[in-house]
């Protein structure tokens, strides 16, 4: 799914700092009954150009046009940093000649690597249980890198317990191989899926839930129509009747955020990141 707890929250953070912000929502795998493939980075890719294309419109600068995306999403990033280029990405009609490569890329706890170091549910997700070598090694980002990737930030904890904080560093040593301009921060602790790791997020104040649109239909339409759920999703079959998934979902996800400390140490990375930006984009 894409995640709630990285979306509006986020945005908002960067909105503050001075930045106009959006958040991307695309296709994901829920059930996993088809590969996505190229799909989610058709979709981010397309969004790039859409925001390019109307520049004027929200008042940015299309040179200094930024992605920021956390695990998976992080992943789907990185995939457009080394893969903007290529053909399954190419629009005509009102997107034609519409440039799609971010200027610079902002990396939280990301997916990399389908190697020793992979997240393999996100390959999966991407191409099934059953990739080919190949497929695997073009979605391997850190085997991409090169002089054309933009500039990039990386921030992930040591203590990661569900993507190794190794990805990040391959990506990075990918980026100082080929003379990418990087910056990457690894923070001692700190469990996976941290967003902004401050108060706001630990208090469950995520902003609006409409990333959650995809997964909220879907397991509507399967509890609705009898059918069983794969896990972990077949928590929602025991739904009181009259209670709706996104009612239940909500009430779920307020048990899992109490377990949430907010980590002044890690909250610090937007600013870092902010900085970083200003100091890249010279402004």
């Amino acid at each position: 799914m894409v995640s709630p707890t990285e979306g509006e929250l986020v945005a908002k953070e960067f909105y503050r700092k001075g930045y106009n912000a959006f958040v991307v929502t695309y296709t994901t795998n829920l059930l996993k009954r088809s590969p996505l493939r190229m799909q989610p980075l058709k979709d981010l890719s397309k969004a790039v150009m859409f925001v390019r294309k109307r520049a004027e419109q929200f008042n940015i600068d299309p040179t200094k046009v930024t992605i920021c995306g956390f695990s998976a999403g992080g992943h789907l990033c990185g995939s457009l940093a080394v893969h903007h280029d290529a053909k399954e990405l190419v629009l005509d009609g009102e997107y034609e000649g519409i440039n799609n490569r971010p200027d610079a890329v902002i990396l939280s706890y990301p997916v990399i690597t389908s190697g020793e170091y992979g997240h393999k549910d996100s390959f999966i997700s991407l191409f099934g249980s059953n990739a080919t070598q190949e497929e695997l090694d073009y979605m391997s980002l850190e085997k991409h890198v090169t002089k054309e990737t933009p500039p990039t930030f990386i921030w992930h904890t040591a203590t990661d317990e569900l993507v190794p904080v190794e990805n990040s560093y391959l990506f990075a040593n990918a980026c100082k191989e080929q003379g990418i301009a990087f910056e990457h921060h690894v923070f001692g602790n700190g469990k996976h899926g941290l967003s902004l790791a401050n108060e706001e997020w630990a208090s469950g104040n995520f902003g609006e839930d409409y990333t959650l649109q995809q997964f909220y239909e879907t397991i509507q339409y399967l509890v609705d129509n009898g059918n069983d759920l794969p896990e972990p999703f077949n928590t929602f079959g025991g739904i009181p009747e009259g209670i709706s998934v996104k009612e239940a979902f909500k009430q779920a996800l307020k048990q899992f955020v109490q377990y949430n400390q907010p980590d002044q140490g890690i909250a610090v990375w937007p600013e870092l990141a902010n900085n970083w930006l200003r100091k890249l984009f010279g402004i």
